[in-house]
């Protein structure tokens, strides 16, 4: 089986485009990559940084065929304004959110099996006057609002999140019986159908610290997590928690786990980065299409510069690959 993955560098000022000319130079024998952008940058960029290139443009009606070596094969969506490394220009966002539409349909229409995404700039796609909130939100739309979970994972770590860009004086209200019954289905539903884990075990963290320590450091646990994680354990789930974070993230408790369910974003996306930064992958569970991003910026001081780090797309790329291979052998 071949698959077809779409790829969007992101802010074309960035490492983006580099990574992309970098990665063509790998062999993918079982997987077709279809950049996503303007080809002429692309052919720019690898002059500039000494790569051989030779561009092919995508053809939906062809079967997908993996390409050797030294050739990139391009869906093209034209810039608005030239581009200077590192300098970032607003008037090229609506580009940037061209590339992403035109991915995230083609994975809706059955065109591509998934797609990864680059890095973005949010702050001058807003400058642009342009309502973008991020790369999850923006997808999410796109795919009828379906519910996204945001997912980070290193080949030995995965972590989903009950909530994610918000701020902390805000969790508490957020994390709803609700919303953490939807949070953990999909997480759990996700790892059965994108990763082939049969009976996934999750360990679920605790809001407050010591897990609230029955009630006297906080109520969630008792009158949220606790009542959810049963409820949906009755239905043949392994929820295990709500355990203290600091007890969870230690490695006794992490080598029994195939996913950890954080509460809030900076309660478990710093242990995971400490364990595996640059050689890590942003999931989007939850979505009817595959999708999965790189772990870093824009680096605008390193665009043009050959000085990128290719672990986490070349990760991202392999994680969005099985994710896809699950789902199609699932359909078969």
């Amino acid at each position: 089986m071949i698959t077809r993955l779409a790829l969007t560098p992101g802010e074309p000022a960035g490492i983006g485009p580099d990574i992309c000319v970098m990665l063509a130079q790998r062999p993918y024998p079982e997987t077709e990559i279809v950049v996503v952008a303007d080809p002429a940058l692309l052919q720019l960029r690898a002059e500039r940084l000494g790569f051989p290139l030779e561009m092919h443009p995508f053809d939906a009606s062809r079967p997908p065929t993996p390409l050797p070596p030294g050739h990139l094969r391009y869906l093209p969506v034209a810039l608005h304004n030239e581009v200077s490394c590192g300098k970032l220009n607003p008037a090229n966002a609506p580009y940037v959110v061209e590339t992403l539409k035109q991915a995230t349909e083609g994975c809706l229409e059955g065109r591509f099996n998934g797609m990864v995404t680059g890095p973005v700039h949010k702050g001058v796609i807003n400058d642009a006057g342009l309502s973008f909130t991020g790369h999850t939100e923006y997808l999410s739309g796109l795919c009828d609002n379906a519910h996204p979970v945001m997912m980070l994972a290193t080949p030995e770590l995965r972590v989903a999140l009950a909530t994610t860009h918000l701020p902390l004086r805000e969790v508490s209200d957020a994390i709803t019986k609700d919303r953490l019954r939807k949070v953990a289905t999909i997480l759990h539903n996700d790892l059965q159908s994108c990763f082939g884990l049969k009976q996934p075990r999750i360990m679920v963290c605790g809001l407050n610290p010591h897990a609230g320590e029955q009630g006297h450091l906080g109520r969630e646990e008792i009158e949220v997590i606790e009542p959810v994680l049963a409820e949906l354990n009755s239905q043949g789930m392994q929820l295990i928690g709500p355990m203290p974070a600091d007890t969870l993230f230690t490695p006794i408790h992490l080598q029994q786990a195939d996913a950890v369910l954080a509460m809030f974003h900076d309660q478990g996306l710093p242990v995971l980065k400490h364990l595996g930064f640059g050689q890590a992958v942003n999931i989007t569970l939850g979505l009817p299409i595959v999708r999965t991003s790189v772990d870093h910026g824009t680096a605008l001081p390193l665009a043009g510069t050959d000085q990128a780090d290719l672990g986490s797309l070349i990760y991202a790329v392999k994680v969005a690959d099985t994710m896809a291979r699950s789902r199609l052998q699932a359909k078969s």
